[in-house]
């Protein structure tokens, strides 16, 4: 299972209403890559830090990659360091990721694609399976998707995410999201700021 690759093809399919920043999906993808890693037996947690585990990586590029790049020496990394570390451009290399693979593919004969700048998903047992997973209502995959905007917030049972390590994780990429909203709205203040100078100036 590989929860980040889902989440990435479940993004591509937002709505057309709804908008999904990137910055937030690539926040939500490492903590996916974070638990399935985790899960795998390749990381673990103690508390807030990211410590190595026994097993290796599962048979993955892009989860080989984030577990090499692990902090391997005391105090190890937190997991709000590892999400704004590894989530640095991460929705990017899922985008092509996908498209190497041939999940993906550029509309042809159209100057402007129903979502500029993203290829179109292609019908394949993969997007099957990652709308699948979507739409079981899995609570951990809705708060994760609900974290990178692709959905709402899930009404879930809260008794559904005991687990302390997913606990960990989601309220992480919960505070990282909430924290890059915060810069993005006072960045919008400040250019809106500097344009009416700007404008009473001339």
């Amino acid at each position: 299972m590989n929860t980040a690759r889902d989440l990435a093809i479940v993004a591509l399919e937002a709505s057309p209403g709804r908008s999904v920043e990137q910055g937030d999906l690539s926040l939500a993808l490492a903590a996916s890559e974070l638990l399935d890693l985790v899960e795998a037996g390749a990381l673990g947690l103690d508390g807030d830090r990211v410590v190595p585990g026994a097993q290796s990586a599962p048979v993955d590029p892009l989860l080989t990659e984030a577990a090499a790049t692990a902090v391997r020496q005391e105090p190890y990394e937190s997991v709000e360091d590892w999400l704004w570390r590894r989530g640095r451009g991460l929705s990017s290399a899922y985008d092509s990721a996908l498209e190497q693979e041939g999940l993906t593919a550029r509309p042809r004969g159209l100057r402007i694609a129903r979502r500029a700048g993203h290829a179109e998903l292609v019908e394949s047992p993969e997007r099957r399976r990652a709308e699948e997973r979507r739409a079981s209502g899995e609570p951990v995959f809705a708060a994760l998707a609900a974290a990178a905007g692709v959905q709402d917030e899930p009404a879930g049972d809260p008794a559904d995410l005991s687990d302390d390590t997913v606990t960990t994780v989601l309220a992480a990429v919960g505070d990282a999201v909430m924290e890059l909203e915060a810069v993005r709205q006072r960045r919008a203040i400040e250019n809106a700021a500097f344009d009416n100078i700007w404008r009473g100036g001339v």
